[in-house]
């Protein structure tokens, strides 16, 4: 029978089990919070960005998962500075033009903050003279640091990125640092 974690992971822990980064490395990786033999991450989610991740011991799934192929919604909520007006919302919902191309459409909407948010640590960076937003983004397909450059693209960076959801998988209250069989 197929097994299907759902993680909420952390700012600042990588997406994979071991640390091949530097030699004697205290970087925290998915072995410090998850100790189940045998199941691997369906796709990566950037050191520096929290939220939901699908873990599964089921090859297939995996893939279907983490293929850009298969088109699988991925929706986030994005902090973002500075507040995105309607021009800034279409841009993002017909395709934003990056160095390697032209993204797909996305689904974009301003958002209150999240209302079960947990504290980051460290926490983002506050500027008393501009303000931040929340958007939610949903994408169906998986660039290098995607959302935040297509943030970038329209003038509002990324000030905090997390997963809310990945196809019909939800963080629904899913705590950061913990897990739960979907």
């Amino acid at each position: 029978m197929t097994r299907v974690i759902l993680f909420n992971k952390p700012f600042d822990v990588l997406s994979q089990f071991t640390d091949k980064g530097l030699e004697g490395s205290k970087r925290r990786t998915l072995s410090d919070f998850i100790d189940v033999p045998k199941v691997y991450p369906a796709g990566r989610l950037d050191r520096d960005s929290e939220g939901l991740m699908v873990l599964t011991d089921d090859g297939k799934l995996q893939a279907r998962i983490a293929d850009p192929r298969h088109k699988m919604a991925k929706t986030y909520w994005v902090q973002v500075e500075g507040t995105p007006d309607d021009a800034a919302l279409e841009a993002l919902r017909k395709g934003v033009k990056l160095k390697d191309g032209l993204t797909k459409p996305a689904k974009a909407q301003a958002i209150d903050e999240p209302y079960d948010l947990w504290p980051r640590t460290p926490p983002i960076r506050v500027r008393k003279s501009i303000p931040d937003t929340w958007i939610s983004l949903t994408i169906r397909e998986g660039r290098n640091r995607q959302v935040r450059r297509m943030t970038a693209a329209v003038g509002h960076p990324t000030l905090r990125l997390i997963r809310a959801q990945i196809g019909d998988w939800r963080l629904d209250g899913l705590e950061s640092g913990t897990w739960r069989d979907a």
